[in-house]
């Protein structure tokens, strides 16, 4: 039995191992009319798989160029396009992954970058109204992350420890703004049901 994980590995694996074995075939005919002949059939059976791309300008002239690379730049014929060698391009490096430690991960990191913001901030109006936005981003984060954890007095809590004491927000003003905001979301509802 003849497995593909024991064949040569596939230089372009979008055309498949039959049109690779063509390839293969054209490069060991004699005759430069017959390998011309064959290698203009294989031209048209590649350009079958790659029909989506008709209307690209040089459609033609990347399967010559695919041809050759599959011939390993070895088929003695006569190219319609002059034929870029193309050279093996190394893998790049790695991206590193970040290593910062976030202190609540169910927060994530932007709540986090958030609270360093409203630690920094005067105290004024704007950091009042980032501050709600970021507790009630908590509180919705917190919930996603487990239902039964939610508590406001976690949220607050876990704002006050971000910001070092900095923001304070109380557990019973967050529970009055979380009430309102579902008070407002059941009259949309309902609003809706009247159209």
């Amino acid at each position: 039995m003849d497995y593909n994980t024991q064949r040569p590995k596939l230089l372009l694996p979008e055309y498949g191992r039959i049109v690779q074995e063509m390839v293969d075939y054209a490069k060991t005919l004699p005759e430069k009319t017959q390998r011309q002949a064959c290698a203009e059939a294989i031209v048209g059976v590649m350009a079958s798989f790659a029909s989506g791309r008709r209307q690209q300008p040089d459609f033609w002239h990347k399967l010559w160029d695919h041809l050759a690379l599959m011939a390993n730049y070895e088929l003695d014929i006569d190219y319609p396009y002059e034929i870029v060698r193309r050279t093996d391009q190394a893998r790049p490096a790695r991206l590193p992954y970040p290593q910062t430690r976030i202190r609540y991960r169910h927060y994530g990191h932007l709540i986090e970058e958030l609270t360093r913001k409203l630690k920094e901030m005067p105290e004024g109006e704007e950091r009042s109204q980032l501050a709600w936005l970021v507790a009630g981003q908590m509180r919705r984060s917190l919930n996603d992350w487990n239902k039964d954890a939610l508590s406001d007095r976690k949220v607050a809590a876990d704002l006050a420890a971000y910001t070092d004491g900095v923001v304070r927000i109380t557990a019973d003003e967050l529970s009055a703004t979380a009430t309102g905001m579902v008070r407002r979301m059941n009259r949309a509802r309902r609003n809706r049901r009247n159209f």
